[in-house]
């Protein structure tokens, strides 16, 4: 699916599936939101379309956070930026009337603008889950069906996924994805939480695999 993205969007599937970010934050971010020195992405906008307009504003619920930023989605981000430089944006502020603010896009479109999300669910990201073979491909005069479980947001619940099997706690993930109750984010991921039984057995396993080579086993212990 990555693979099958345009060159300077590829990226985004690192980001989306390693931060966590909501698809207007991703069309939103900003090189002054990476800081690849402390590995932290600051997550302080969004690229929000009101009305057939689009703006900037702040990320939902007006709550700015900052993401722990991976060293490969960090090394990901170099090597577009080398490939594919930010682009100075301006758009209004919160409302179509709002005061101009200028951003440097990360991923501006080909004509060196933002992207238009309806135009990047169409014509982008769903092409690429077809050759993926992840959605049925469709006829040159056809639409995608629209299916919300199909769309750029399922990188974010992979992120929470991979989280929550690597044991991270649910009040941590929960700050990663800006929700604002810690008890939503469980409510939301909790079928993918791994078993007790299953974390059990993960960490004897480990425990045994990291041991030096002797005679003295957990088979000796009778």
């Amino acid at each position: 699916m990555r693979a099958a993205l345009p060159g300077h969007l590829r990226t985004i599937a690192d980001v989306a599936s390693g931060c966590g970010l909501r698809q207007g934050e991703v069309f939103g971010l900003s090189e002054d939101e990476i800081d690849y020195e402390g590995e932290w992405l600051r997550v302080e906008h969004q690229l929000k379309r009101i009305r057939g307009n689009y703006v900037f504003a702040p990320p939902k619920g007006a709550k700015a956070r900052s993401v722990p930023l991976p060293g490969s989605v960090a090394a990901a981000l170099i090597a577009h930026s080398k490939l594919h430089p930010p682009v100075t944006v301006t758009l209004p502020w919160r409302t179509p009337d709002g005061p101009p603010v200028t951003k440097s896009l990360v991923f501006p479109s080909l004509r060196d603008t933002f992207v238009r999300v309806s135009h990047f669910n169409d014509n982008k990201w769903k092409p690429a889950l077809a050759v993926a073979g992840i959605i049925p491909p469709v006829e040159a005069d056809e639409r995608y069906a629209s299916a919300p479980q199909h769309g750029l947001h399922a990188l974010r619940h992979f992120y929470a996924s991979v989280l929550l099997d690597a044991g991270e706690n649910i009040r941590a993930l929960s700050q990663y994805l800006g929700h604002a109750d810690p008890g939503f984010t469980l409510r939301t991921y909790t079928h993918l939480m791994p078993s007790s039984e299953g974390r059990t057995r993960r960490a004897i396993d480990g425990l045994f695999r990291a041991a030096p080579d002797h005679d003295h086993g957990p088979e000796t212990a009778e």
